[in-house]
């Protein structure tokens, strides 16, 4: 059987919407009809508690344990804050592609501005093995914070893959253990749409 394909979703900053790209991504790929596993790594568990909540009829997401080898198409990591040094090293051996979701604020955009260099300066990345995309998350473009954001990611050396805006329907489905993809079409239709650039990236 291939090798999963592994996403890292990771950035050091707490807050930043790691969990809320991880279960989304998750939710997206095996509402697609994948065989998809998450790897919760983040000390409050939020994905795993999401995932206990996830009704049984929705397509579903296995949970994956620390140290287990799972069996799928793609592995969804949830890494947790303050990731560095060698088990940023060890975490990006694994994985194909790494997603930093990025928040528009000014301390989000230097502690991301920081990580984004270290993740420059790993061998997985400088070697091609893993692929690095940048994703603006509660991004109302409108704002100060969000118009200094667009800024930032203008300067990056990087794809920004999305910016997905600032609403209620993520935090109101994720209190169901669902996601945008597992709503009604008519209600996050227009949030969905944000997500073309990343999903067209993954199946790069």
């Amino acid at each position: 059987m291939p090798d999963m394909r592994v996403i890292l979703v990771a950035n050091p900053k707490g807050g930043s919407g790691k969990t809320t790209l991880s279960t989304n991504l998750a939710a997206f790929l095996a509402a697609r009809g994948e065989r998809v596993a998450m790897l919760d790594l983040d000390r409050q568990k939020s994905a795993t508690h999401w995932l206990a909540m996830r009704d049984m009829a929705l397509p579903d997401i296995e949970l994956l344990r620390e140290g287990h080898k799972g069996e799928g198409d793609w592995l969804v990591i949830d890494s947790p804050a303050g990731l560095h040094g060698k088990n940023l090293e060890r975490a990006l051996k694994l994985s194909h592609k790494v997603v930093v979701p990025i928040a528009p604020s000014l301390f989000d955009i230097r502690a991301s501005q920081e990580f984004l260099s270290a993740l420059h300066a790993e061998k997985a990345v400088r070697k091609g093995h893993a692929y690095v995309a940048v994703v603006g998350m509660r991004v109302d473009p409108r704002t100060r914070a969000g118009v200094t954001l667009e800024q930032f990611m203008a300067q990056q050396d990087l794809p920004v893959l999305a910016y997905l805006r600032n609403t209620q329907h993520y935090v109101n489905a994720a209190f169901e253990g669902k996601s945008l993809f597992d709503l009604p079409h008519h209600v996050a239709e227009r949030d969905i749409e944000q997500w073309q650039g990343l999903i067209d990236w993954l199946d790069r």
